[in-house]
């Protein structure tokens, strides 16, 4: 790990960084995100007459390299399988911050990322990710291995993270802010927690840290020739027989577990035949159609959280006008087949249309 002067005056990104117009666009980006608020209680709406008078101050602190920033709420969401997913919210300025540090950090690292990798990256979606699924699958590679990292947020280590960032930043200003925000702690409950391992999700800057820790895992794959794609911590790698994905789930998990100091869960890591696995939300229904890429269809369960939430909707006793429950109802349906439009199910459209009517 790198050795930094501190004594050095403040470098160029750094300078950047704080820019009045890179500061305007992380707030309008945070504004845009809406969200909770952190430990100190304040909201989104708020950010601008926080800065108004605080602003300086902050500046102050980080140009002094004395900043540090609050601790993140602890936040459980609900998952499918039945468990819940840990947010760590920061405080909103933290939120501006980080914001503020990716927009110069993104252009750095964008192209140390593998073209593979398919999460939270500038033109890049999630479905762009089960498209490359279904390109593998329509050239023969028939069988899959399907990795679960084990609540990966929140078990990077970081001294191999601040490593895979010294590779490509320089900036020690910025590095100091990136290594204060992963130690900042987690409230929980009204207890402060430190933190010695993980980047919770809930601020903008985990995407981004996720993306640097798993690039040399992502590298490691493109040199052994493997079909893969990544979207975050969710990764699928394509082998054409049963003995291949068997060999290459072995190996991968001994690189992860051992060099990336990452835990892979072996009840949920598998490898199987591609057609009836998983990925994103989508279930492949099949290995090739006449229009050349395999057939995918929405996940039971997630077909069986969208009747959930249309009844939830549409349900009379609401107190809410029919107006206001055709807007809601409007802005659900947008959302879901926008993200599920490449999914083969007409005739479940077509009945479901019917339903909801």
């Amino acid at each position: 790990m790198k050795e930094w002067n501190l004594r050095e005056p403040n470098t160029e990104l750094c300078r950047r960084m704080l820019s009045p117009h890179n500061l305007e666009v992380a707030v309008q980006n945070v504004k845009r995100n809406k969200g909770s608020a952190g430990v100190d209680g304040m909201e989104v709406s708020e950010i601008d007459e926080y800065m108004e008078g605080n602003w300086a101050r902050i500046e102050e602190q980080i140009l002094a390299r004395k900043y540090k920033p609050k601790p993140v709420k602890r936040v459980e969401i609900p998952k499918d399988n039945g468990g819940v997913r840990l947010l760590g919210v920061p405080c909103v300025i933290d939120r501006v911050i980080q914001q503020a540090m990716v927009q110069v950090l993104s252009p750095l690292f964008e192209p140390t990322f593998s073209e593979y990798s398919y999460g939270f990256r500038p033109g890049r979606s999630a479905e762009d990710a089960v498209r490359k699924a279904q390109e593998y699958m329509a050239e023969g590679y028939k069988h899959v291995v399907d990795l679960d990292l084990s609540k990966f947020f929140d078990t990077v280590n970081h001294d191999y993270l601040m490593s895979q960032v010294d590779r490509t930043l320089e900036d020690k200003d910025i590095r100091r802010l990136i290594y204060v925000y992963l130690k900042s702690g987690v409230m929980t409950s009204g207890c402060m927690m430190e933190t010695e391992e993980g980047t919770p999700q809930g601020g903008p800057l985990s995407p981004l840290l996720s993306n640097i820790y798993l690039t040399p895992y992502d590298k490691e794959l493109e040199k052994r020739g493997h079909k893969f794609v990544r979207y975050a911590d969710d990764c699928n790698i394509f082998t054409k027989s049963k003995y291949a994905s068997r060999r290459v789930k072995d190996s991968v998990v001994r690189s992860l577990e051992g060099r990336m100091k990452l835990k892979v869960n072996m009840e949920k890591t598998e490898a199987r035949r591609a057609v009836g696995s998983s990925f994103l939300g989508f279930t492949f229904i099949s290995a090739r159609s006449r229009e050349g890429l395999g057939l995918c269809k929405p996940k039971t369960k997630k077909i069986e959280q969208f009747d959930q939430k249309v009844r939830q909707i549409t349900k009379r006793n609401r107190g809410v006008s029919a107006e206001q429950m055709i807007k809601e109802l409007n802005a659900y349906l947008r959302g879901w087949l926008n993200y599920y439009a490449r999914g083969n199910f007409k005739k479940w459209l077509a009945q479901k249309g019917q339903w909801i009517r």
